[in-house]
């Protein structure tokens, strides 16, 4: 079955396709089914945002569409960059200038108070009558500087462990225990 997941973040995309993929799904980008907009996020949550993503496709084609929302989540910042992540060191700003402001604003925060987790929200819309919505949390800590080569975002300051970021595992090790594996299981439990 087609599926549009409501995105153009290569790193996102990638992770899709290899987890829905092998069950015989067809996951597509935004770019591929040929839709070219900009979908404002202004939700309060990571669950309102993935509708508000997911409604805005959906109404367009019809398809079948999964919309993601998903950031990390600081505990010594009150919870940012939250569902700013995105945007969190400004509305153009590279992975490196981000990773950078969070860096900055804990530099000096004792390793009990640097507890994070990755959060991610799905919303499936399946058709007029079935819409899903599931999340999924990856806990950790945030690292004293970047560390790895592998995945998008904030992972290279993620850790999963004492001795492992986010970002030194592989795709496959990374699909078994991210935020985003977690919810997508969730929501494949729903869907059977």
């Amino acid at each position: 079955m087609k599926i549009i997941i409501a995105s153009n973040n290569q790193g996102k995309i990638r992770e899709f396709k290899a987890l829905l993929s092998p069950l015989g799904y067809e996951p597509v980008s935004m770019k591929e089914a040929g839709i070219d907009i900009d979908i404002v996020e202004d939700g309060e949550t990571f669950s309102e945002n993935a509708h508000i993503k997911a409604e805005a496709i959906y109404s367009r084609t019809g398809t079948p569409v999964i919309a993601d929302d998903s950031g990390l989540c600081i505990e010594f910042l009150g919870g940012a960059p939250g569902v700013y992540s995105a945007r969190y060191a400004g509305e153009n700003a590279t992975n490196d200038e981000r990773i950078a402001k969070v860096l900055d604003e804990m530099h000096g925060v004792d390793k009990p108070l640097r507890g994070a987790k990755f959060v991610c929200a799905l919303y499936c819309i399946l058709d007029d009558e079935h819409e899903i919505c599931v999340t999924g949390e990856c806990e950790g800590f945030i690292a004293e500087e970047p560390v790895g080569e592998n995945g998008f975002g904030y992972d290279p300051i993620f850790m999963v462990d004492d001795s492992t970021s986010m970002a030194q595992l592989s795709e496959e090790e990374k699909n078994k225990i991210s935020h985003r594996a977690k919810a997508l299981n969730s929501l494949l439990e729903k869907l059977k």
